[in-house]
C-alpha cells in the first residue's frame, strides 16, 4: 500500500482549482439555463422533463468513467487528469456556444453535450482528491473542495445579477414588439451572452491551473502491473463490458453508510433539482406579481408576434414589461444563489474543525434542516435583500452537503475501487434527479396547481424528511471510529 505524504495548505489549494471552473459551468446551468429555457417558450410544467441530461449522462458517465480511470495509467499524462481535462475543454466548447442557442431545442441539445462534458470531468477530479490525500487531511481535502464549488457558482450567479444591471437593454417606449428595436422574451438577452463566455473561460483556464501544479500518485508495482496485463491480453470486448461488471459488483459489496446515505439523497437531491428548477418561476410570482394568466395572456402575444399579426400597444407595453419583470427575476436568482454560494465560500473549512468536535454525522444532519427551513420561508418574503437571509441558512448547508458526505464515504471505500465508488455516489445523486424530471412535471401540474411557490415549499419538506433520515447515521467527535462499523 503506498503512503500518502501530508500535503501543504498550497499543494490542496492547487489541487481544487479546477473545481472553480467546472462549478461555474453548474452555476448557470442552476441559474440560468431554465430561464433560458423560458426565454425560448418552454411553460413550467415542461422544465423538469427538459433537465433530463444532468440525470441520464450522470447515471452513465461517472460510474464508467471512474471505474474506467480505475485502470488507467499514462506515465506523461497521469490516470485522473485526461479525463476532467477532456471534459473541461468540450464543456468551454459548450458554454461558448449556448446563448446563441435560437430554438428550444438546440439549447436542450447543447445541455445534453455540456452535461457529458462536465460529468465526465467532475468523477475522475473527485478520486484525484481521494487518490491524493492522507486520511486524516480527507475532510479538510474535500471541504476545500467545496470552497472553490462554492467560489464557482457565486461567481457565476453574481455575474448574471451585475451584468443584468450594467448591459440590460430597456425597452423603447412606442417601438414594436416584432421590431429589432427591443428584445422579446422570446429571444436570449446579450447579457446572459456575457456570463457564459466568462464561465467557457473558466472551465479550461481552472483546469489546467490543477493538471499542470499537481502531479498524480503513480499506481504501486501490482497495480501497474495488472494495468499492463490487462491492456496488453484483454479483448476489446472484454474491455467494453469491464466497467459495467465492476460497477455491478461494487454496488453488491457497497459499505453499510453509502446504502444509508442512498436512501437521504434521494429527497435530498430531488429537492435540490425541484429549487433549481423553480426558483426563477417563484420569484416571478412571489416577488414581481406575474400570474399564470399574465404569462398565458404574454405567451398569445408573442405567437401573435410571430404569425405577423398586428399588435396593440397597450399588449406591446404589457408584454415589455413581462419581458422586464422576468429579467429582474432571473437577476434576483442570481443575487440570491451567488449568496448562498458565497456564503458556503466562506464557512466551508470553518465547518472542518467542528466536523472534527461534533463529528460528520451533526454537521450533516445541521445542514439538511437548515436547508429545508430556508426554502420554506422564501415564498414568504418579497423584499430583494429580506430574500438573503435564508440564502445563508441554503450556504452553510451546501457548504456541508458537497464536502462532508464525500469525506465520509472517502474513508469507508477501498483505494484501489475509489474511482467507481465515487461514481456510484453520482448514481445516488442523479437517480433521485432522473426521478424528479419524470414525475415532478405531472406533480406541479395536477397536485401542486402549477403553482413555482408550491414547488419551492415541497422541496423544503423533503428537505426535512432528507434530515431525518441522516439521524440513522452513526457518528462520533473525532470520528475514526465512526466509519470502521459502516463499511
Amino acid at each position: 500500500m503506498i503512503t500518502k505524504p501530508k500535503l501543504s495548505f498550497w499543494q490542496i489549494w492547487n489541487m481544487n482549482v479546477g473545481f472553480f471552473g467546472i462549478q461555474f459551468s453548474f452555476g448557470l446551468q442552476q441559474t440560468a439555463v431554465n430561464p433560458i429555457f423560458s426565454f425560448l417558450g418552454a411553460h413550467h410544467e415542461e422544465l423538469p422533463l427538459l433537465n433530463l441530461a444532468g440525470p441520464v449522462t450522470g447515471l452513465l458517465i461517472q460510474p464508467i468513467i471512474g471505474a474506467i480511470s480505475d485502470k488507467t495509467w499514462s506515465p506523461r499524462f497521469g490516470r485522473r487528469k485526461p479525463f476532467f481535462l477532456i471534459g473541461a475543454i468540450v464543456a468551454s466548447l459548450c458554454l461558448f456556444m449556448f446563448p446563441f442557442s435560437s430554438e428550444l431545442w438546440f439549447a436542450v441539445g447543447l445541455l445534453w453535450v455540456l452535461d457529458a462534458a462536465n460529468n465526465t470531468a467532475m468523477e475522475p477530479y473527485r478520486a484525484f482528491v481521494g487518490d491524493k490525500l492522507p486520511d486524516e487531511q480527507l475532510t479538510y481535502g474535500f471541504q476545500m473542495q467545496s470552497l472553490f464549488v462554492g467560489a464557482g457558482i457565486t461567481l457565476a450567479n453574481f455575474s448574471l445579477f451585475l451584468f443584468q444591471d450594467w448591459f440590460s437593454v430597456p425597452a423603447i417606449e412606442g417601438a414594436s414588439l416584432c421590431s429589432n428595436e427591443t428584445e422579446i422574451i422570446t429571444a436570449i438577452p446579450k447579457w446572459v451572452y456575457y456570463s457564459f463566455f466568462l464561465g467557457a473561460i473558466a472551465s479550461i483556464g481552472t483546469i489546467l491551473w490543477s493538471v499542470l501544479k499537481t502531479p498524480e500518485i503513480p499506481p504501486s508495482e501490482e497495480e501497474l502491473n495488472y494495468i499492463k496485463a490487462r491492456n496488453k491480453n484483454a479483448s476489446f470486448l472484454h474491455r467494453l463490458i469491464e466497467p459495467f461488471v465492476e460497477i455491478y459488483q461494487a454496488i453488491g459489496e457497497m459499505p453499510k453508510l453509502m446504502k444509508k446515505l442512498a436512501g437521504i439523497y434521494l429527497f435530498q437531491w430531488y429537492a435540490l433539482f425541484i429549487y433549481w428548477q423553480f426558483i426563477t418561476p417563484m420569484l416571478r410570482s412571489s416577488m414581481f406579481g406575474i400570474s399564470n394568466e399574465d404569462t398565458k395572456r404574454f405567451d398569445s402575444i408573442i405567437e401573435a408576434c410571430k404569425t405577423g399579426s398586428e399588435i396593440s400597444i397597450a399588449d406591446t407595453k404589457f408584454a415589455q414589461n413581462i419581458q422586464l419583470l422576468s429579467e429582474q427575476a432571473l437577476a434576483q436568482t442570481g443575487l440570491m444563489n451567488g449568496t448562498y454560494n458565497f456564503v458556503t465560500m466562506i464557512v466551508a473549512l470553518i465547518l472542518v474543525p467542528i466536523a472534527l468536535r461534533f463529528s460528520n454525522k451533526l454537521v450533516y444532519v445541521g445542514s439538511l434542516f437548515l436547508t429545508g427551513i430556508a426554502m420554506i420561508s422564501m415564498p414568504y418574503i418579497s423584499n430583494q435583500y429580506a430574500l438573503l437571509v435564508p440564502m445563508i441558512l441554503l450556504g452553510i448547508g451546501w457548504a456541508a452537503m458537497m464536502g462532508i458526505p464525500y469525506a465520509m464515504v472517502s474513508k469507508v471505500i477501498p483505494e484501489k475501487r475509489r474511482g467507481v465508488y465515487m461514481g456510484i455516489v453520482n448514481m445516488m445523486i442523479v437517480i433521485p434527479m432522473g426521478i424528479q424530471t419524470l414525475t415532478f412535471g405531472p406533480i406541479v401540474k395536477n397536485v401542486l396547481g402549477n403553482d413555482a411557490i408550491n414547488a419551492i415549499l415541497c422541496a423544503g419538506f423533503l428537505f426535512v424528511i432528507a434530515g431525518l433520515l441522516a439521524l440513522r447515521l452513526k457518528g462520533k467527535p473525532n470520528d475514526s471510529l465512526e466509519f470502521d462499523n459502516q463499511k
